[in-house]
C-alpha cells in the first residue's frame, strides 16, 4: 500500500541529515530513510571489538561549518568536540619527529629544529593561505551561477565574490590565482625546504583524491579543505564517543525541527513518470509517493542505479558515466592492548599523539605511493594518516588500553586482483608501515578491521568506494560538480534533487552541500 509525504530524503548521511534540519525549520515536514540500522553515512561509530569503539570511517570532523554548528545547536543534543593543541605530528624513517600546532608561532618554534627558513617562512604561508581560503570559503557557501541564464542572485553572488578577490591585494589575488591550477608539490616546494615539512602540507592536497602531489590542480583541494580549516597541514577535531555522535547530533536536531527519520529502510528505486519523479519503493516493496525527492547518495548511484537512465538523455548518461569517482582510501581499525611507542618520540610523549600521525617522509615517497595505484595496485609503501582517538576520549577503550583509526592510501577500487583475497595483505602493509615508526605495534594488536573500497561500495552506498562522492578536481568543481549546467542540486529529472559529498562544495565533513542544497531547493518548493 502506498503513503504519501511532501520531500523524501534518501540517505541518513550528515548532508542528508543537515538538509532535513533546514527543510523541516523551513515548515516542511521531510521523511529521511537510512538503508542502515543507524544513520551517519560515513560518520559512524562501531565497537569492533568488545569494549573498543571507533569511528569506521570518516575519523576527524571537516570541520564542521560554525553556521550549521549554531543553527542545529548540536550540542545542546549532545555533542561535544574535542581540538586537541596538537595538529599532526610527521614521522620521518630517520628517527625524527615534525608536530605542527594550532599556534603557528608553537609551529614555527618546531620547525626551526629542521630549518630557521622554515620557521619564518610558517606564519606568512599560513597567514596568506588563511586570507585567500576565505575568499574561497564564501564562494563554496554559495550556489554556482547558472552558466547560460544566470539570475540577478548569480549576478549579485559572483560581484561579491569578485569584490572579495580585489580586496585580498595584488600579491594574495595572483596568488590565488596561480595556486589553483598547481601542483600541491609545487606550492610546497615553493615556500619550504624541508621536505617533512613539504610532505605533511601536500597530503592535504591529495588525500582521498586519485592525484598525487605532482599532478595539477592537486594545490586546488588545499585551498578547498583551507576554506573550513586554514591551518597549512590541517587540524584534528574529534568528537566524543566517536563520530558518530556528530550524525546522531543532527538526527536529533533534524528531528526536534520535525523531520521523521526511519532507519532500515533501503530504497531501491525511484520511480519517475512523464520526466517527473513521484515516489520511491522499498527493499520490503513499500511504496512512498513524494512531491520532491531529495537524494544524499552520489550521482552515480541515484541517477545511474535507482533511477531507471532510460529517463535521461543519453548525453547526459555518457557525461555522467565519466565523472570520476574511483576510490583510492582503504580503513584499518586497530584495538589495541596498550599505547604504541614511536622510535621518533624520544620522552615518549604521548601528547605528541593526540592529534593526527602522518606517514609519507617526502613528497616523492607520497608520489611513488599513488604510482602503485595507476597500475592496479594498493601500495606496498603507503601514505598514512592514523589517529589514537582514546589519548583524547579515554571511553572509546578499557582502561589502559587504545583504539587505532588509520587511512592508508592508495587503495585502487580498481585492482588488479580481488579485493577479498587481498584484504589481509593490504592489513600487514598497513601495520608493517606503522610498524617501522612504533616497533612494538604488532604485539599489542588484539584485532582489526579491514575496510577495503570494495567494502565502502557495497556495505555503505559510495560507489566506485570514493568517500566523497567523486574525485576534488579542477574539472569537477564549482560549476562541473558533478557536471557542467548541473551544479545546482537539480536533477534532469523534475522534482528530483542532490544534496550529497557530489555536488558543490563536497569537501569532507562540513555539512556545506545539505545547507546549500536546501537553501535552493526551499527556492523550488515556494514556488
Amino acid at each position: 500500500m502506498s503513503q504519501a509525504r511532501d520531500i523524501v530524503i534518501i540517505g541518513g548521511g550528515h548532508n542528508g541529515l543537515v538538509t532535513a534540519f533546514y527543510l523541516a525549520k523551513a515548515g516542511f515536514k521531510p521523511l529521511v530513510l537510512e538503508r542502515n540500522a543507524q544513520v551517519g553515512g560515513a560518520a559512524v561509530t562501531d565497537e569492533f571489538h568488545p569494549g573498543f569503539r571507533c569511528s569506521t570511517l570518516a575519523h576527524t570532523a571537516g570541520p564542521i561549518l560554525p553556521s550549521i554548528l549554531a543553527d542545529m545547536q548540536l550540542e545542546k543534543h549532545g555533542l561535544r568536540l574535542m581540538t586537541p593543541d596538537v595538529c599532526v605530528t610527521a614521522l620521518s624513517p630517520d628517527g625524527r619527529a615534525l608536530s605542527l600546532y594550532q599556534d603557528a608561532a608553537k609551529s614555527a618554534q618546531e620547525i626551526a629544529a629542521f630549518s630557521q627558513r622554515d620557521a619564518v617562512k610558517y606564519p606568512e604561508f599560513e597567514q596568506s593561505l588563511g586570507k585567500i581560503s576565505k575568499v574561497i570559503g564564501e564562494a563554496l557557501a554559495t550556489t554556482p551561477p547558472d552558466i547560460d541564464h544566470p539570475s540577478s542572485g548569480d549576478l549579485w553572488s559572483m560581484l561579491k565574490t569578485g569584490r572579495a578577490i580585489r580586496k585580498l591585494g595584488k600579491k594574495d589575488m595572483f596568488r590565488l590565482l596561480r595556486w589553483g591550477p598547481m601542483a600541491v608539490a609545487d606550492l610546497a616546494s615553493e615556500y619550504f625546504e624541508t621536505e617533512l615539512l613539504r610532505a605533511v602540507i601536500a597530503a592535504r592536497g591529495v588525500f582521498g583524491t586519485f592525484l598525487g602531489p605532482w599532478s595539477a590542480g592537486s594545490a586546488l583541494v588545499l585551498l578547498i579543505r583551507a576554506a573550513a580549516d586554514p591551518h597549512p597541514a590541517g587540524s584534528a577535531t574529534f568528537a566524543a564517543g566517536g563520530m558518530g555522535t556528530v550524525t546522531q547530533a543532527m538526527a536529533a536536531a533534524a528531528q526536534a525541527a520535525g523531520a521523521e527519520i526511519r532507519t532500515g529502510a533501503e530504497v531501491i528505486e525511484i520511480h519517475v513518470q512523464n520526466g517527473v519523479a513521484t515516489g520511491v519503493l522499498l527493499s520490503t516493496g513499500e511504496e512512498i509517493l513524494a512531491k520532491a525527492i531529495i537524494s544524499n547518495a552520489d550521482p552515480k548511484r541515484t541517477l545511474l542505479k535507482l533511477t531507471d537512465p532510460t529517463h535521461l538523455s543519453p548525453d547526459f548518461v555518457q557525461k555522467l558515466q565519466h565523472y570520476r569517482g574511483n576510490g583510492t582510501v582503504a580503513k584499518v581499525n586497530l584495538a589495541l592492548s596498550g599505547l604504541p611507542k614511536f622510535t621518533a618520540l624520544k620522552n615518549g610523549d604521548a601528547s605528541a599523539l593526540k592529534g593526527r600521525i602522518h606517514i609519507g617522509h617526502e613528497i616523492d615517497y607520497l608520489e611513488r605511493a599513488f604510482d602503485e595505484s595507476k597500475y592496479g595496485n594498493f601500495s606496498r609503501q603507503p601514505y598514512l594518516e592514523a589517529t589514537i582517538p582514546s589519548l583524547t576520549d579515554p571511553t572509546l577503550a578499557p582502561e589502559g588500553k587504545h583504539v587505532m583509526s588509520i587511512y592508508m592510501q592508495y587503495a585502487p577500487y580498481k585492482l588488479k586482483g580481488d579485493w577479498e583475497q587481498e584484504r589481509n595483505a593490504l592489513g600487514q602493509t598497513v601495520v608493517g608501515t606503522l610498524a617501522q615508526y612504533a616497533p612494538n605495534l604488532p604485539e599489542l594488536i588484539l584485532t582489526h578491521k579491514i575496510i577495503t573500497p570494495h567494502d565502502l561500495e557495497e556495505k555503505y552506498g559510495l560507489t566506485g568506494g570514493q568517500i566523497f562522492h567523486g574525485d576534488l578536481a579542477l574539472d569537477q568543481f564549482f560549476t562541473m560538480r558533478p557536471l557542467l549546467d548541473w551544479a545546482r542540486y537539480r536533477t534532469p529529472i523534475q522534482n528530483l534533487y542532490l544534496c550529497g559529498s557530489g555536488t558543490h562544495p563536497g569537501a569532507g565533513l562540513t555539512g556545506g552541500s545539505g545547507a546549500n542544497a536546501a537553501r535552493e531547493i526551499l527556492k523550488e518548493l515556494k514556488k
